[in-house]
């Protein structure tokens, strides 16, 4: 759980405090432990441990145990080979072959002579695109999505923009995969079950979002069947779709021609050209799941850009020929639109007819289809809170969304992706082709950013390695054409839908720059604080290193060092004078998703803890007050914080404990959320454990 605001940007890896301290005004210097003090009240011993409620237990049930910190293997059997990152972030892509095609076809009417061409073109797009993320992912090994790119090469505030726009994506990449998945299965049954689609779809978005807050491996393992499935079904209907119709190749050629010409003669090559083009950017679903590659690359197992490369590699074939198959298949099939139906079930109708165990193949083949758009819906539930948690790390949203739960998931983002799409889902009424339009427009507003930034960046000669020619060449190519998608899908679709995307993300642009603002304030005015004290007068003497256990010892919980938990400490002895004689720092490393990357984070982040400790420890003894530290690692600030409470009782048996928390002159709404209660809820913990602790205001004006 983050801590209240500190430097902007924070450290990939942040030691948070189970309890922050704050103040307004610069403190007296404390009075040096000794002489005579209050009498030593020693508060009852803490009740027997309470065993979990019945509805932990359920939690637990669902969502499994708590992972172990300590594990060494613990990053290497979460991350993902690259079959499993294809069947995990992959099928985002691959699954867009049920709508993306469908809607692309659908608008050519009766000019379907073109799909030909579609065809071509959306294989090319997708390969370019595919190969301009693959150069992404060599420059950015950590993690190279829109907003990341977006943020390094064309700055910050551009890079918030992309990033917001990725989030309204992601939530709707789980509700069009679970919307499309709904189409499919009903696609089997007749239209008076069709009532019952919309609370199927509910239900399914909330066992996802359950899934994968027990853990990304699990849910991906657990899905991958369906992803084999879906691939060995399709590969059927597609090639034997193609074979079918074989001897009817040449007459089709003939048509597809005859319809160029008169096409041609009718309406123009710029008539046709409209046409061609308005199909092609309606068919831009279809390309929607490509950046989840680039922006999975945490999770990916190491050498991690051979892994994301070559998992790009297997997505851009298996989409590329999936879609151009579909439509080479609908045109090959004359496919047209039956009420309950999508293209792809009546597709698999017509060449079933013509297979052996044909009806087998299309139950399958319906539904692997509905099952690899929920595995799809995965990327959204997989990449939707980790772009959140990287701007929570760069506070362009409540730091919250950066903390880990015990299943090392980012339980925060994951509820509020899941409850998004809920709502998504709910206004479009499941509809796909309502969906499909708001959704494309965000998309391809990353993806046109992205390429700007990389194709601005290759003119800074410090960027011009090898190939440099030709990499540009490929990101303005690919820019050029994800800006055509993305203007002729506004310009076409803005009142069908386009302006409800388009006034969500913008009003998501500002609402991040007003937390930014609000973070930056408060941080200069607890910085302002730490200048007023870094003055203080040492003492000749220094303080033990020895805490006796026997006296009255108060513990100060605290997060990053700095004038925050000096205020702290130093008031302990203005508002209790001479009745402590030695302190103790405590802290607990937390564990956040920016910090998540690698086998050596946690020891990274226990050595960063350690020596913020230490600095504390030298500053007390300095002033001529013994101290010593005690620290914990894990990923709940409130839970390893009791803990740590309770074990230094052990070892220091007459201590109080003490904590700090942000106090405004008037409170408003959103700051409580902004700023987390650590230190009232672990206060609440140890008094039902027989503890008292003390928590110390920061008064903070506002600005």
């Amino acid at each position: 759980m983050p801590t209240d605001p500190g430097p902007i940007p924070p450290p990939p890896v942040t030691p948070q405090s189970a309890g922050t301290s704050e103040a307004a005004s610069p403190p007296e210097a404390p009075e040096p432990p000794g002489g005579a003090g209050a009498p030593d009240l020693l508060p009852p011993p803490p009740p027997d441990e309470v065993p979990p409620p019945f509805w932990l237990k359920v939690w637990r049930f669902m969502i499994g145990a708590p992972r172990s910190l300590t594990d060494r293997t613990l990053f290497h059997r979460l991350s993902l080979i690259p079959f499993l990152a294809w069947v995990g972030l992959g099928a985002d892509g691959l699954s867009s072959s049920a709508y993306g095609p469908e809607e692309a076809f659908r608008a050519l009417h009766e000019h379907q002579y073109l799909a030909v061409m579609l065809a071509g073109m959306t294989a090319a797009t997708i390969f370019i695109i595919a190969a301009a993320y693959s150069k992404i992912i060599e420059e950015f090994p950590h993690g190279g999505g829109g907003y990341v790119v977006a943020t390094k090469m064309l700055g910050p505030r551009v890079g918030v923009v992309s990033g917001t726009a990725l989030l309204v994506d992601y939530v709707l990449t789980i509700t069009i995969s679970v919307a499309a998945a709904g189409d499919a299965l009903f696609s089997m049954v007749s239209l008076e079950w069709h009532p019952w689609k919309l609370p199927m779809e509910i239900v399914v978005i909330a066992g996802l979002t359950t899934l994968n807050i027990r853990g990304v491996k699990e849910s991906v393992m657990t899905l991958t069947p369906i992803f084999v499935v879906f691939l060995v079904t399709h590969a059927i209907l597609i090639f034997g779709g193609i074979l079918l119709r074989a001897p009817e190749l040449p007459a089709t050629a003939g048509e597809v021609v005859g319809g160029f010409q008169g096409g041609i003669a009718g309406l123009g090559v710029f008539g046709v050209l409209v046409i061609f083009l308005h199909a092609y950017s309606l068919g831009g679903g279809t390309y929607t799941g490509i950046e989840a590659v680039s922006n999975g690359l945490p999770i990916m197992r190491e050498p991690r850009v051979q892994t994301a490369k070559r998992t790009m590699l297997y997505m851009a074939i298996s989409l590329a020929v999936t879609a151009a198959g579909l439509l080479v298949c609908y045109l090959l099939w004359d496919v047209a639109h039956v009420e309950g139906k999508t293209l792809n079930a009546v597709l698999c109708e017509r060449v079933a007819a013509g297979l052996p165990l044909g009806h087998l193949l299309i139950i399958l083949t319906l539904l692997s289809e509905g099952g690899l758009l929920i595995v799809a819906a995965q990327a959204g539930m997989l990449d939707g809170p980790r772009v959140l948690a990287n701007m929570a790390v760069d506070s362009w949203v409540p730091h919250r969304f950066s903390a880990l739960s015990d299943r090392l998931t980012t339980q925060n983002g994951l509820v509020l992706m899941g409850v998004s799409s809920m709502a998504a889902l709910l206004y479009t009424r499941g509809s796909v082709r309502a969906i499909v339009i708001m959704y494309s427009i965000n998309v391809f507003l990353t993806f046109s950013l992205s390429m700007l930034g990389m194709s601005v960046s290759r003119f800074d000669p410090r960027r011009r390695a090898g190939h440099w020619k030709r990499r540009t060449a490929l990101f303005i190519t690919a820019f050029v054409l994800c800006a055509t998608i993305l203007w002729i899908t506004v310009r076409e679709k803005f009142m069908e839908g386009g302006w409800v995307t388009i006034a969500i993300t913008g009003t998501l642009v500002l609402v991040c720059f007003m937390i930014r603002r609000h973070y930056r304030a408060t941080s200069k005015a607890l910085g302002e604080l730490y200048d007023q004290l870094a003055e203080l007068p040492r003492v000749e003497e220094a303080g033990s290193d020895k805490v006796d256990p026997r006296k009255p010892t108060a513990a100060v919980l605290v997060g990053s060092y700095g004038g925050l938990g000096i205020h702290t400490a130093f008031n302990i002895f203005r508002a209790f004078p001479g009745h402590f004689k030695g302190l103790v720092f405590l802290s607990v490393g937390v564990i956040d998703s920016g910090g998540f990357k690698g086998d050596s984070a946690i020891d990274e982040l226990r050595e960063h803890t350690e020596q913020m400790l230490k600095r504390y420890v030298d500053l007390a003894r300095g002033l001529g007050v013994p101290a010593t530290y005690r620290m914990g690692i894990g990923t709940d600030a409130v839970e390893e914080g009791a803990k740590l409470c309770m074990d230094v009782v052990k070892e220091f048996p007459h201590t109080t404990f003490f904590a700090g928390k942000v106090i405004f002159q008037r409170e408003r709404w959103y700051e409580r959320f902004l700023h987390n209660e650590t230190a009232f809820a672990i206060q609440k913990r140890l008094q039902w454990l027989g503890r008292t602790m003390v928590i110390i205001p920061a008064r903070i004006e506002h600005h």
